[in-house]
């Protein structure tokens, strides 16, 4: 706008003092001016783009294909020049360790001609577990004289969900003096209907779903099932994912050890039949992801990749939860929790527990997965002992000063602690309970 304002100010006074050349330049500049503004929108305007992954969710150490077609629909104007650039998470790709790796270009500078196609091929493998962002594509084009410039944002952004790695535990034993598979009552509260244990004659007030009906056939006198007194005990786990409790010098090492510790323990249960939760107060980060705003056109670079890696906020302060259930797909549920999980300043585990108090069952092992047990986290853990529940603190990556301290804590609460100091010693962890 300031080319075309100062050509009108100088064709006007060229005009007024009769400046035959200088009007002839500054039409000429002005026919330029128009012409590579049209181009520019026109070579913008007329590019579709699309975007193929390989697949959508994967395990961690996996890698994903990811494929960006370019096709210019215009049937007599060529592209003379256009900057294609799929946008990545970058602070996956400069956090130390890097979460993620590339391999081929995910930027190019690329010509078209009418009707003209070309593709960009990159393939990302991921290093660590996490939801990430692949896209949208930031295009950027101009004229040849450097006039006028336009940037694009096209493509709606598609994530990947990676999952955490799971370690064989040798041994499941976590519930120290209560074990991990059926309690047989001494009082007769609850019963099992899968589990018959005899016949007796039909009594007055009998449901009809109690009625055994081949005894009653066979005998000629009403009989009614008998079932066994049993409760399905399993495990709760609870994951402290405040980020006070992970330092920064910690980090990702402690957090992600905390992450494969509960889907390790979590998958353990689950192959045993037995119910099995998730409780955290992490932030989820498909919460955070922005849906709308990634198409448009923008006058300048730094807003166009503003707009095309911000990913939004979430305040959310409610626990992310995983009822307490058992099933072939409960284990799949808690994976796709964890991979998504990320560390937040919401909620404290004290504040947690208050918050998920109603959801956690009565007759499964507390599990808590801590970084760090300050005060306020061994009393709350204290608390659901004194209501009766069987609790157990894994102490994450402790280091040797804070370790006694925090397990005096614990222990004086009435809460069994485990060390977890490295990866290697998860595989052992349950079994060293199995074996007291």
């Amino acid at each position: 706008m300031r080319w075309v304002l100062g050509a009108v100010a100088v064709l006007a006074l060229a005009y007024a003092f009769e400046l035959g050349l200088l009007v002839y330049a500054m039409l000429v500049l002005l026919g330029v001016l128009a012409v590579s503004r049209v181009m520019t929108r026109e070579w913008i305007d007329r590019l579709e783009v699309d975007r193929e992954c390989s697949r959508l969710q994967c395990a961690q150490g996996d890698k994903v294909a990811v494929l960006v077609h370019l096709h210019n629909t215009s049937r007599w104007l060529s592209i003379g020049w256009l900057l294609v650039e799929d946008s990545i998470p970058r602070e996956a790709l400069t956090q130390r360790p890097p979460r993620i790796e590339l391999d081929g270009r995910r930027t190019a500078l690329l010509q078209l001609g009418p009707q003209g196609r070309d593709s960009l091929r990159y393939q990302v493998r991921f290093l660590m577990r996490g939801y990430y962002q692949l896209g949208p594509v930031l295009l950027e084009s101009g004229d040849f004289f450097g006039l006028h410039r336009r940037f694009r944002i096209e493509t709606r952004p598609q994530f990947v969900l990676v999952t955490p790695r799971v370690i064989p535990l040798a041994g499941f034993e976590i519930a120290s003096r209560r074990p991990l598979g059926e309690v047989r009552l001494a009082h007769r509260l609850f019963e099992d209907p899968t589990r018959i244990s005899g016949v007796r004659e039909y009594q007055p007030g009998d449901p009809l779903r109690r009625v055994h009906w081949k005894a009653s056939a066979r005998t000629g006198v009403l009989h009614s099932k008998q079932y066994e007194a049993s409760s399905v005990v399993g495990v709760t786990l609870v994951l402290d994912f405040h980020s006070d409790e992970y330092p920064a010098r910690e980090e990702p090492n402690r957090s992600e050890l905390a992450v494969t510790s509960v889907a390790s323990l979590a998958n353990a249960v689950c192959l045993l039949g037995r119910q099995v939760g998730l409780v955290t107060n992490a932030r989820d980060a498909a919460d955070r992801i922005r849906e709308e705003g990634y198409t448009g056109e923008f006058r300048t670079r730094t807003l166009a990749r503003q707009v095309a890696e911000g990913t939004g906020r979430s305040d959310r302060l409610r626990p992310v939860i995983v009822p307490t259930r058992r099933g072939p797909e409960q284990f799949t549920r808690i994976q796709e929790t964890l991979a998504r999980a990320e560390l937040t300043d919401g909620l404290t585990l004290a504040q947690l527990l208050v918050e998920a108090a109603s959801q956690l069952p009565r007759n499964a092992t507390v599990v808590a997965v801590v970084p760090a047990a300050s005060e306020q986290t061994a009393l709350a853990l204290g608390g659901l002992v004194r209501r009766g529940y069987t609790v157990v603190a894994i102490h994450v990556l402790p280091d040797e000063q804070t370790n006694h301290v925090d397990a005096s804590r614990l222990l004086a609460a009435g809460v069994e602690v485990l060390p977890l100091p490295d990866e290697a010693a998860l595989a052992t962890l349950c079994a060293a309970v199995a074996l007291r």
